[in-house]
């Protein structure tokens, strides 16, 4: 029998700590390269959608001083929530999850972060909001997905700009920068492909946070859509983790990101900073400039832009970078 771990970036305040993974019978998802061309790369993405969780096995966190165990939830995936008030410096630190089962055993090391101090965190949706996705076209999202690699998906011109400035807005060390978290719709199949692209593209390191893994073929064909309210709940978590800074939200508007971020704004009236929004079509969508002009009486800086580089603009006369 193989076993597969997977682990996330997790993070971490000054009073608990967080760190999260799946547990495979087999392949995790990200075992399937997605180096590949043509119809190879189709089937390493389809397969990424064809994975066996593993349900209530022991999993044992240790980081630093600290041992913890827990179980997998029905669908392999398990969350460590510790409570950790130990000193720890600002930055990403190596944290370590181990598996036995019968005579296998598996170690695997993964990633958390500890913000650096500054006023600013930044949230990013992925998909038409620095990866060019086509979600407003159902078949063409598919088809892009399918049949382009990795380093064949383009980002938007000036993204990585725009984002490399925020990251780095206020911070006076050449070490330290701003934190960025990146929320999708995107199920956690596509955590590998995520992470690398946004590597690829010299993107600030962020912790990505995704929706429920979906373990067939069927579920594959309705990624990244339905119900949206989980990005609400893990932008809120986000904000109640780290409640003393305030975000630039970004996000477009082929979905639901423009009144999903107006909630966000209505429940954290005091730390929302400004919100981006990225216009995917030819026109500024009415309903979405209703939500903007909205955002503005609650103080909430906007931006409704076709490029990045008006964002820029935007975020240098607003004083944000």
């Amino acid at each position: 029998m193989k076993l597969d771990l997977k682990l996330y970036r997790g993070y971490v305040n000054d009073e608990e700590l967080v760190v999260f993974g799946h547990l495979f019978q087999s392949w995790a998802p990200d075992k399937y390269s997605i180096e590949k061309k043509g119809i190879r790369h189709a089937y390493a993405i389809l397969h990424k959608f064809r994975i066996k969780p593993f349900e209530n096995y022991e999993i044992r966190l240790k980081f630093r001083d600290l041992e913890v165990t827990t179980k997998t939830q029905e669908d392999g995936y398990f969350r460590f929530t510790i409570p950790y008030d130990a000193d720890l410096e600002p930055g990403w630190h190596t944290y370590e999850v181990s598996c036995k089962m019968y005579e296998f055993g598996m170690v695997e090391k993964g990633e958390l972060l500890k913000p650096y101090p500054g006023k600013l965190g930044i949230i990013s949706d992925i998909d038409d909001t620095f990866l060019i996705s086509h979600s407003n076209s159902f078949f063409k999202k598919l088809y892009v997905m399918l049949s382009k690699n990795i380093n064949k998906r383009k980002v938007f011109d000036d993204v990585v700009k725009h984002y490399k400035r925020l990251s780095k807005a206020g911070q006076d060390s050449e070490h330290s920068s701003n934190s960025f978290f990146f929320v999708s719709s995107s199920e956690w199949n596509l955590y590998d492909f995520i992470a690398e692209f946004a590597d690829l593209h010299e993107l600030p390191k962020a912790v990505i946070k995704l929706k429920k893994i979906k373990t067939g073929l069927r579920d594959f064909v309705k990624s990244g859509r339905g119900n949206h309210d989980h990005k609400f709940i893990k932008i809120k978590d986000i904000i109640s983790f780290y409640p003393h800074i305030q975000y630039v939200l970004i996000g477009d508007d082929s979905q639901h990101d423009p009144f999903l971020y107006e909630r966000i704004c209505k429940t954290f009236p005091k730390n929302i900073k400004a919100i981006y929004i990225r216009q995917t079509t030819s026109k500024q969508k009415k309903k979405v400039q209703k939500v903007m002009a909205n955002l503005e009486t609650m103080d909430v800086s906007t931006c409704y832009f076709r490029d990045s580089e008006k964002a820029i603009h935007h975020s240098e006369r607003e004083n944000i970078i």
